[in-house]
């Protein structure tokens, strides 16, 4: 039977970002999936959204060791660019861009194509010699006592750790075995990912179109063959997403575009579409005898503000500290009701937040519509509610400014 100190059922970017880190950091990793991850970007199962990681997240990227080897894949995003284009025609109304000077002299945060991110992490796993990584098998039961819990894997065998950290997604099977439930909210939306290129150049601006139905946002990537380049994802009702998903070539280049308002010209998608379905969801412990849930184990919320990852990678450092701090407690009962407490109350602070934007973006009446333009416009106007946001959406205080 494997003795590991830490066992990690999970190997999406969340769960091999928390392997990186934990590895470097001495801890002896064993990392589980049963899907072996995608890290080219042609692979027709390759995950073509991007992740903007914000200024807490480089952070612990760095303690990860895998900073180095993204850094020349960067592309930083200096503006968060707010429209509102939710007149009669589809064209911007109201603009409003919180620019990260503002706060600090780094930018917001640096995007990524999710198979480069998985394709470093993997490389940075293989160059940790106390992390095994077993792609291509899962978990299957979890028995735990005071001092260890035990883990069945899918090829058979079993192994012993003093911590199992759940990053196996929305469907975590190890948040069920542990009888952790979920509350999850629905919004009858999904959301379309795929990448375009653009001749106006996004000039690494980040922008979010809301018209009605859910946001509609662009977010910078390196140039592809000579032309600026941008990942989108596309939230719409239900319905609305599937058809436009079915639309031929040109006609989804037309629509695209128009949905964007014209703001960066024609947009020409350059990659397969695929169809994310939208909810809200929550555990309601983030922790049970020698488990931890992280990522979307522990929450899912739409994709709006780079929210999502970044909650996340929180969650991994927020361990992280606690088990550096305590090493010879590691996944006793106290880290654990430390690490529920430290992210609880925040998580359900950002998940009410999301929850706000997205209806509010959904509106299709024109009084909505036309409220939400008008707040928009309060907000910005007032330079310390505009800062505190922005700070809030780093995950930053005003101490933390540098």
């Amino acid at each position: 039977m494997t003795q590991c100190d830490i066992m990690i059922s999970g190997g999406g970017i969340a769960g091999l970002t928390a392997a990186a880190a934990f590895g470097t950091a001495g801890f002896s990793v064993v990392c589980v999936d049963p899907t072996p991850p995608i890290t080219t970007r042609n692979d027709p199962s390759a995950d073509l959204r991007s992740t903007a990681m914000l200024q807490p997240a480089r952070a612990l990227l760095e303690r990860a060791g895998v900073w180095q080897a993204l850094a020349p894949h960067a592309s930083p995003l200096k503006v968060m660019r707010i429209v509102d284009a939710g007149g009669e025609t589809a064209e911007p109304r109201v603009v409003r861009d919180f620019d990260s000077a503002d706060l600090s002299d780094l930018p917001f945060g640096w995007n990524f194509p999710n198979w480069l991110l998985r394709r470093e992490l993997v490389t940075r796993l293989a160059a940790l010699p106390n992390v095994d990584f077993r792609p291509g098998i899962g978990t299957t039961t979890l028995f735990t006592r005071t001092g260890e819990a035990r883990v069945g894997l899918t090829d058979g065998s079993r192994l012993t750790t003093q911590l199992v950290i759940a990053a196996d997604g929305r469907d975590s099977p190890m948040r069920s075995a542990a009888g952790i439930g979920v509350r999850i909210t629905r919004y009858g939306q999904k959301a379309l990912a795929f990448a375009v290129t653009h001749p106006i150049p996004h000039e690494d601006v980040s922008t979010e179109i809301h018209r009605g139905g859910g946001p509609f946002t662009l977010v910078p990537l390196p140039d592809h063959d000579g032309l600026p380049c941008s990942a989108v994802v596309w939230m719409d009702d239900g319905p609305k997403t599937i058809a436009s998903a079915a639309l031929d070539e040109e006609s989804f280049n037309a629509a695209a575009t128009l949905r964007a308002c014209h703001l960066f010209g024609p947009l020409t998608a350059i990659t397969q579409r695929q169809v994310w379905p939208i909810v809200m969801q929550h555990a309601e412990s983030l922790c049970g005898e020698r488990i931890a849930l992280v990522a979307e184990a522990a929450h899912v919320l739409p994709p709006i503000g780079a929210q999502g990852l970044n909650m996340s990678l929180t969650d991994i450092a927020t361990l992280l500290d606690l088990a550096q701090a305590r090493p010879e407690a590691l996944g006793d009962a106290q880290m654990l009701a430390a690490y529920h407490k430290a992210r609880y109350g925040d998580i359900t602070l950002r998940l009410r937040g999301i929850d706000l934007l997205n209806r509010a973006s959904r509106a299709h009446a024109p009084l909505a519509r036309d409220a939400r333009a008008a707040g928009l416009s309060a907000l910005y106007a007032a330079t310390p509610v505009r800062k505190m946001l922005m700070q809030m959406g780093l995950g930053m205080r005003a101490r933390d400014k540098s």
